[in-house]
C-alpha cells in the first residue's frame, strides 16, 4: 500500500450514504490536509499516488488505495458478510485512526474489534441490502444510516452547491456519532480495571461500591462475579443504587429493588424503606437514590435481604 499522505480523498458524487460519510470521518482525521473530492469522472476514480479512493472505482485494491465494494468479486469478511466502503476503510485504517485519536496501544485491538462488530458491521450490512432497516421495527427511521440520508437535499433543489453543502453538514454529524461511540468503547475499557479492583475488594458482598458512575456490567460478567446484585456509587451531590442487568439485551435484573419503594420519593420513600436520606426509587425498581453513602448502602442491604428472603 502506498505510504505517502494523500492530497485527495476521492468518493462518488451524487446522493450520499452512511458508508462513505463514516469512511470520510476516519480518513479526514488521519489526513486533515487532504481535500475531499466527490466525483465519478474516470480521471478522479483511477488510482494515483496522490489519492485514496473509496465507495467508487470498481475495485478493491489496498496497494493502489482503492476501496470499493460494488463490483463483482467484492471482498467479504471471514464470516461471509459483505463489506461496504466503511468496513474496508476501517479494516485498513481503523487501527491508525484509534492511535491518532489517542486510544492507548494496549486497548487498540480490542476497541477496533468491538467497534467493527457493533458499529461498522451493521452499516456494512444495511448498505449492501444484507440487513433491512425494518429489523428495527418502528425505530427503523431513526437508525443512523437512515438519519444521515435524510440530510440529502430535496430532489427539486436546483442549487448546484446543495449536494456538497449537505454532504459536509452530514459529515460533521456522522463524525460526532462515530467519535462518541469510540469514546464509549475506550471509557468502558478504562472502567474495567477500576470495576475489577472494586470487585476484588468487595469480597463476597452482593453489593459493589464504585468510586463514581461508570460502565460496570461487562467487567462484572468477565470477572465471573455472579454473586453481585447491586452497585452503589456517588452521583453529583447524592448517591445512586443500581441493579445489574442479567443479560446484555433487555432490562431483566439479577434482583429488583423492593416493590414497596417503586415510584416513591423523599419522605414517602423514607417511610416505606425505613432509611433516613432515601430520596428516590424509579417505578421500574432498577435505580434508587439517597442523600448519603450510608443511606444508599442501607437501602442496598434491605434490597439484598428482601431478595434473599424471597428465594
Amino acid at each position: 500500500m502506498a505510504t505517502s499522505n494523500p492530497d485527495y480523498l476521492v468518493t462518488h458524487s451524487g446522493g450520499f450514504h452512511a458508508d462513505e460519510l463514516l469512511s470520510s470521518v476516519v480518513l479526514t482525521r488521519l489526513f486533515p490536509e487532504a481535500r475531499i473530492m466527490r466525483s465519478r469522472d474516470s480521471e478522479w476514480i483511477t488510482a494515483g499516488p496522490d489519492r485514496i479512493i473509496y465507495d467508487v472505482g470498481g475495485a478493491y485494491d489496498p496497494a493502489g488505495r482503492i476501496f470499493d465494494h460494488h463490483q463483482r468479486g467484492a471482498p467479504v469478511r471471514d464470516s461471509g458478510e459483505p463489506y461496504s466502503s466503511f468496513g474496508l476503510i476501517w479494516k485498513h485504517y481503523g487501527r491508525d485512526y484509534l492511535a491518532h485519536w489517542g486510544i492507548p496501544d494496549i486497548h487498540i485491538a480490542k476497541v477496533h474489534e468491538d467497534f467493527d462488530s457493533s458499529f461498522v458491521l451493521p452499516v456494512d450490512l444495511m448498505d449492501n441490502g444484507a440487513m433491512s432497516s425494518t429489523v428495527a421495527g418502528p425505530l427503523a427511521p431513526l437508525t443512523l444510516p437512515v438519519m444521515l440520508e435524510t440530510l440529502k437535499p430535496a430532489f427539486d433543489n436546483s442549487d448546484p452547491g446543495a449536494e456538497t453543502a449537505a454532504f459536509h453538514s452530514a459529515l460533521a454529524i456522522a463524525r460526532s456519532f462515530l467519535e462518541a461511540n469510540i469514546a464509549g468503547h475506550a471509557a468502558e475499557l478504562r472502567a474495567e480495571e477500576i470495576v475489577k479492583d472494586a470487585i476484588a475488594k468487595s469480597g463476597e458482598s452482593p453489593v459493589l461500591e464504585l468510586p463514581m458512575g461508570m460502565p460496570f456490567r461487562s467487567a462484572v460478567v468477565s470477572a465471573g462475579a455472579d454473586h453481585l446484585l447491586f452497585v452503589v456509587h456517588p452521583r453529583g451531590k447524592d448517591w445512586c443504587l443500581t441493579g445489574i442487568r442479567r443479560f446484555e439485551e433487555g432490562f431483566e435484573l439479577r434482583a429488583d429493588l423492593p416493590a414497596a419503594w417503586a415510584g416513591l420519593t423523599d419522605a414517602d420513600l423514607e417511610r416505606a424503606s425505613g432509611v433516613e436520606g432515601a430520596t428516590f426509587c424509579h417505578k421500574g425498581r432498577f435505580i434508587a437514590a439517597a442523600r448519603t453513602r450510608e443511606a444508599a448502602l442501607a437501602m442496598a442491604g434491605i434490597a439484598v435481604a428482601e431478595t434473599q428472603d424471597g428465594k
